[in-house]
């Protein structure tokens, strides 16, 4: 079998999940070829393990000041060389397309009839999973963004659905270190991020941001550009985890054990969503409008939970694809939360 895997580029969640598959496809043989889009080449990191993979611009969303602007991601993607991308696409090689809410490749393999598998977490969003902000764009975007034959959703909780559960990989905690924060606010801006942080000066925050704030930071504020190891290093030995709601910063914090105070990124479906999962679910502490001092100050004095133990989804996957029976994924789903023991506070929850 020869597998196209799309992954839309936008954030950094798609690239997590597409990093456990590909060890899992390596393992198994599957002769894979990634495809990217959403960032330009350039502002992709760490990509050794995909090996010679593609980059097109694809489609992508706004944002400005912590909230996603419709108006800009209307104007600013370009549209006539997205359908130039799809026409020229050529998929006569493969058997079948794999697709992480990567558009290019996912309407390609419509115009052509090839096979297609969505493997994301919006696509848990099309059952009735707590959602916040619902509307006739969020159910087009939900179902025409990507398109695919079967849509496999993943989410912390099942809900009662056939849903995967989370794609996870962390590092092994070898220290635990209470006081140290990681912070990942990457639409918040840096001077803000600054701004919220610099009254605690107790405890020590490793901020990882794309931009330099205006001035140098207080010391207990440490200033990183994005780096994977560094980042995981970090995740792995934190005593908590300041974020957007993002899925697979979520997934991450949830696995290792860390407690979450998070704020979403305004105007963006999923990320309203994930907060209302999360809070449905006790799992973390929200900021809805603005980086809240009170919220980070309550919070800093919250107790860590206890880890939560999600299984090799990526391996039972590929098993699952190789055999070919893509119908009919709910006894693959049911098999792997088998495998979880989720929270006595979680196992009645639902939406």
């Amino acid at each position: 079998m020869r597998i196209l895997y799309g992954v839309q580029g936008t954030g950094n969640g798609h690239l997590s999940r597409a990093r456990v598959m590909v060890k899992a496809l390596q393992r198994q043989g599957v002769e894979v070829d990634f495809f990217f889009s959403g960032r330009t080449p350039d502002r992709f990191f760490d990509m050794q393990c995909f090996g010679e993979y593609r980059v097109q611009s694809g489609l992508t969303f706004v944002t400005e000041n912590g909230r996603v602007s419709i108006a800009k991601t209307a104007k600013d993607n370009a549209w006539v060389g997205f359908f130039k991308d799809v026409n020229n696409l050529d998929l006569s090689g493969y058997d079948l397309v794999l697709n992480d809410f990567e558009p290019v490749s996912a309407w390609a393999a419509k115009n052509q009839g090839i096979p297609s598998i969505g493997i994301s977490h919006q696509a848990a969003l099309k059952f009735a999973v707590p959602k916040v902000g619902a509307n006739w764009l969020s159910d087009a975007i939900l179902n025409y963004f990507a398109p695919v034959d079967v849509a496999l959703g993943c989410h912390w909780h099942h809900f009662g659905f056939p849903i995967l559960p989370p794609f996870v990989e962390v590092d092994k905690v070898e220290q635990l270190l209470t006081h140290q924060i990681l912070v990942y606010l990457p639409f918040e801006s840096a001077d803000e991020i600054v701004k919220f942080l610099a009254p605690f000066g107790d405890y020590t925050f490793l901020v990882y941001h794309a931009s330099q704030p205006s001035q140098i930071p207080p010391e207990h504020i440490q200033w990183h550009g994005f780096d994977r190891y560094g980042f995981k290093a970090a995740m792995a030995s934190c005593g908590g985890v300041i974020g957007n709601a993002g899925f697979e910063l979520a997934s991450e914090a949830l696995t290792l054990g860390k407690k979450l105070l998070i704020k979403p990124l305004l105007g963006q479906f999923e990320q309203l969503s994930n907060v209302a999962a999360l809070e449905l679910l006790g799992a973390a502490e929200c900021m809805k409008q603005s980086l809240e001092p009170d919220a980070l100050r309550r919070w800093l004095k919250a107790p860590m939970p206890e880890p939560i133990c999600y299984p090799e989804v990526g391996d039972a996957l590929v098993t699952w694809l190789l055999k070919g029976d893509w119908e009919q994924p709910e006894a693959l789903c049911l098999s792997l939360w088998q495998e979880v023991c989720l929270p006595v506070s979680w196992q009645k929850k639902s939406p």
